[in-house]
């Protein structure tokens, strides 16, 4: 296993061969005869490392782990398209629930899918519901219907089993899904041939009603199976994958064939950065994909038995060992050649050449405008280098009040929302200040990352255990802020006074879009139909997006505040249980300090502090705290992926620095 580095230290390129000498000759022949992104990466690489392991199975674990660590720009990746929607069931529940989810497969939950569309999920539940009557409510709502001991209209219609009233027990509900969960899976006859049984029973038994109902049952569950085409009359489970390449791009699709059934589509187009064979794509695909699902339910995802490909990579060994690790059971891996199975494989072949080609058309103006936008940007504002990183920032506040800060990052014209980053402002109450400070406070991370130009040995700026960026160390080649000549101003006045000359700042006015640099008399004017003036509007928009929603965030926090928020040693996690305890605050002021203190991490000081504070008068009551009593704390940063928050200075051990 090898690692190509950049001059900074971030891992660009992960790969693996059994002759390192060789292959690393590969990288350095003549360039004219290289692939474009091979060149490329050559080029960027700084330096190499490598690992040597016992077997291809550990070099395939090593190679996944890496790829999914270090994200590196240069080889092809399976990024999960969010858009895809899945019927799951909650098996961790003690109801479990069926409910339509999207994103990325949580632990204990079990997928069917991927749909194309949630309308298709919503009408196959519809149609499943009358056999299968399992929850599908939200928690909020199951709990509510508990409390008041009345079903919802599904349960009055027959469309739930209403466990929320009793009318089953959690076994009985359970067994339900499990029925349901062998339906979805492939194994319908079994269930039809059971209601045929107990239609025919209750016929008999003169028990008409009883019979309609279940010959009703019967043709909702043929009309669901009627939906899913029969592609394999075998009753195979098999994952059918088709590429269709270029010599920069291939688009991948699968389709998920379970029981003989198309259960499932996706599709994804990569881009290829070097000369990749059939059989190499199929390798990154097995590894990455399958590897993924394993990693997100912890055993091996919906792997089938058999995986069909157009073509077998060379080391199908131990990637077919890789596979029956993760699925606990025996994968094949194999081209199909004749019959039904090579008959899908065509037609899973002509979709992937239809979104190639899709895909295409739609890219090709786009990574066009992208490039003359950074040209324009670069060439409007005397830049030496072409921004291909953009930092946008923008400040949100009422009077003075909840003054917050966004920080947006933009990489070859396209959002990089890993690296968004939230401020909260306790020490200014104006735009200018606010940007003086946010700059002043980002910058100083950067800083401390770099010694007079040069990455410090203590601190670089790229983690070396991680091989990514540390935070707010990667440095920008363009900074913008929303605004005009003041802020653009203040912006400048703070990298000036820190020293900083080698990043450009601009700021784009929203009244006529004018482009404003630090010191000047007059504005940039960039033609209103430029690329580089629709680039820079996304970025600011965005940036405004981002820091409003925050300030809406923290407003509505700040107005929603209860009379607990001020009591000391009170914290949220304590808050919560206790109103998860006693149900409302009005529950809980009419408790006394020994039923208080039942509740799990509350003394008996704090129950009574508790009990003070409720009963008392309402001048008594604490006041929640002010939007500037963090100050005390220092800088606050929040990650946009997160809601933990935390100091801006704050090392990855928790240990404050100088902000």
């Amino acid at each position: 296993m090898y690692r190509f580095r950049d001059a900074t230290g971030r891992v660009i390129y992960v790969g693996k061969a059994r002759s390192l000498r060789s292959r690393l000759n590969s990288y350095f022949a003549d360039p004219l005869g290289m692939h474009p992104r091979t060149a490329q990466m050559v080029g960027s690489a700084a330096a190499v490392d490598w690992v040597t392991v016992a077997t291809e199975v550990e070099a395939l674990q090593l190679e996944y782990a890496w790829i999914k660590e270090f994200d590196p720009r240069f080889n092809v990746r399976y990024r999960d398209d969010k858009s895809y929607p899945f019927l799951a069931v909650t098996l961790d529940e003690e109801y479990p629930r069926l409910m339509v989810m999207r994103g990325a497969k949580r632990k204990g939950v079990r997928y069917f899918g991927p749909y194309s569309h949630a309308w298709a999920i919503r009408e196959t539940l519809d149609l499943l519901l009358r056999v299968f009557p399992a929850r599908t409510c939200s928690a909020g709502v199951f709990k509510r219907h508990r409390q008041i001991g009345r079903p919802c209209l599904l349960g009055d219609i027959d469309k739930c089993s209403a466990p929320c009233v009793n009318r089953v027990d959690a076994e009985q509900h359970r067994r339900i899904v499990d029925d349901f969960c062998e339906f979805m899976a492939g194994r319908t006859d079994r269930m039809e041939r059971h209601l045929e049984r107990e239609m025919r029973a209750a016929s008999n038994e003169l028990e008409f009603e009883r019979a309609a109902r279940l010959r009703d049952d019967l043709a909702a569950l043929r009309r669901a199976m009627e939906k899913q085409t029969v592609v394999l009359a075998d009753g195979t489970d098999a994952d059918v994958v088709a590429f269709s390449e270029d010599q920069r791009e291939a688009a991948v699709q699968v389709f998920h064939v379970r029981g003989g059934r198309v259960r499932g589509q996706r599709g994804w187009v990569v881009e290829k950065t070097e000369d990749l064979s059939t059989g190499d794509l199929v390798h990154h695909f097995c590894s990455q994909v399958y590897g993924g699902a394993a990693d997100a339910d912890g055993r091996g995802g919906d792997l089938p038995r058999e995986v069909l490909v157009p073509a077998l990579p060379t080391d199908v060994d131990a990637l077919t060992d890789w596979l029956s690790q993760l699925r606990g059971a025996r994968v094949s891996l194999r081209v199909p050649q004749r019959g039904d199975k090579r008959a899908l494989m065509e037609t899973v072949a002509r979709n992937a050449g239809e979104a190639l080609t899709q895909h295409k058309l739609r890219r090709a103006g786009d990574l066009t405008a992208r490039s003359q936008a950074i040209e324009e940007i670069a060439e409007g504002l005397g830049l030496t280098v072409a921004p291909l990183r953009i930092e946008c920032f923008d400040v949100s506040q009422i009077q003075g009040t909840d003054v917050v800060a966004s920080m947006v990052v933009f990489e070859d014209g396209l959002a990089r929302k890993s690296e968004y980053r939230r401020f909260i402002v306790t020490g200014a109450t104006d735009d200018v200040s606010a940007i003086s400070e946010v700059l002043r406070r980002r910058f100083a991370r950067y800083l401390a990352a770099r010694v007079s130009g040069e990455l410090s040995e203590e601190k670089p700026a790229i983690d070396p255990e991680t091989g990514r960026a540390r935070k707010f160390a990667y440095a920008p080649n363009l900074v913008v802020v929303d605004g005009g000549a003041p802020q653009v101003n203040a912006a400048g006045a703070v990298l000036a006074e820190m020293g900083i000359a080698d990043i450009a700042v601009a700021g784009l006015a929203k009244r006529l879009e004018e482009v404003w640099l630090p010191g000047e008399a007059f504005p940039v004017i960039l033609p209103r139909t430029s690329e580089g003036l629709y680039l820079l509007q996304r970025i600011r928009d965005e940036a405004h997006r981002f820091a409003i929603t925050f300030h809406r965030e923290r407003r509505s926090k700040r107005m929603t505040a209860s009379a607990l928020d001020g009591i000391p040693g009170l914290g949220v996690t304590r808050r919560k249980a206790l109103l998860r305890e006693f149900g409302s605050l009005k529950r809980l002021g009419s408790a006394t300090a020994d039923e208080i203190v039942t509740v799990p991490g509350i003394g008996r000081r704090t129950a009574e502090a508790i009990v003070a504070a409720l009963a008392g008068p309402p001048d008594a009551v604490p006041r929640p705290a002010e939007p500037g009593a963090a100050a005390a704390q220092g800088p606050i940063w929040t990650d946009p992926d997160t809601t933990r928050e935390g100091e801006v200075g704050a090392d990855a051990s928790g240990a404050a620095t100088t902000d």
